[in-house]
């Protein structure tokens, strides 16, 4: 236990299966959770967008025929260096790392991959899923803006995507529900709204909060985690019918 009484270490975030189980489901597309290591205020743990990732991906999991792999725990979090704890890599550092992934799921021949991502600082994911035509591995991003968009008003989301940036009401509710352990109080009264961010990327998050939080937690609730999980659970069906339709031709 840490000195607030919370578990440093969160269980069931990991995959279990062994070889020999991989071996006899013979899954055809690969899923890797891709989470960050940065501030998400006072209430919420540095490693909420690993764990909102490895939420999602294993909801995938238990419904659909996919090999789950462990989580990217750091990414591309530079906009929030200004807060203690956070922890990035760069941009071309991600990019070969989700490569080199993909590289070796081919070699043991698993040629689909979809990256499912929880940071909104990953731009370079877009790129990666570009430049992999005609590597050999098909790839896809997970959850695109459309299927954020349906999940959220399936569970009556209240805050805009855009007013909703940073452990807001969705990232929130995602841990109320999954991983309740996780959220300290102080979310009820955390609220922020800074929608202009026009220069986000040159001065960082610290220039549009005081407290690192864009959004409205206190709206937050466990059931609209559980509906928001399920709505991106429903979207990932057509992701995965198109790789697995692609890599039958």
């Amino acid at each position: 236990m840490n000195g607030s009484g919370t578990p440093p270490v969160t269980p069931g975030l990991l995959p279990r299966e062994t070889t020999r189980d991989v071996r006899d489901a013979r899954p055809r597309v690969a899923v890797l959770p891709v989470g960050s290591f940065e501030q998400h205020g006072a209430y919420l743990p540095l490693v909420t967008d690993t764990v909102v990732a490895c939420v999602i991906a294993r909801e995938i999991a238990a419904a659909h025929p996919v090999h789950l792999l462990p989580p990217i725990t750091v990414s591309c979090s530079h906009e929030h260096a200004d807060w203690p704890g956070t922890v990035s890599i760069s941009a071309a550092t991600l990019h070969a790392v989700v490569r080199d992934i993909a590289g070796s799921l081919r070699r043991s021949g698993m040629k689909s991959l979809i990256l499912v991502n929880a940071h909104g600082g990953n731009y370079v994911l877009r790129n990666v899923v570009q430049e992999s035509a005609g590597s050999g591995t098909r790839m896809a991003l997970f959850p695109g803006s459309a299927d954020w968009d349906a999940a959220r008003s399936r569970a009556g989301v209240e805050t805009s995507s855009h007013s909703d940036m940073h452990a807001g009401e969705v990232e929130t509710s995602i841990l109320l529900h999954a991983h309740p352990e996780l959220v300290r109080p102080g979310y009820e009264t955390a609220d922020c709204v800074a929608d202009d961010r026009r220069h986000l990327l040159t001065l960082g998050l610290a220039a549009y909060t005081e407290s690192g939080v864009i959004g409205r937690p206190s709206r937050a609730s466990a059931g609209k985690g559980k509906e928001l999980l399920a709505g991106l659970v429903d979207s990932f069906d057509d992701y995965l019918s198109l790789l697995t339709r692609q890599e039958s031709r």
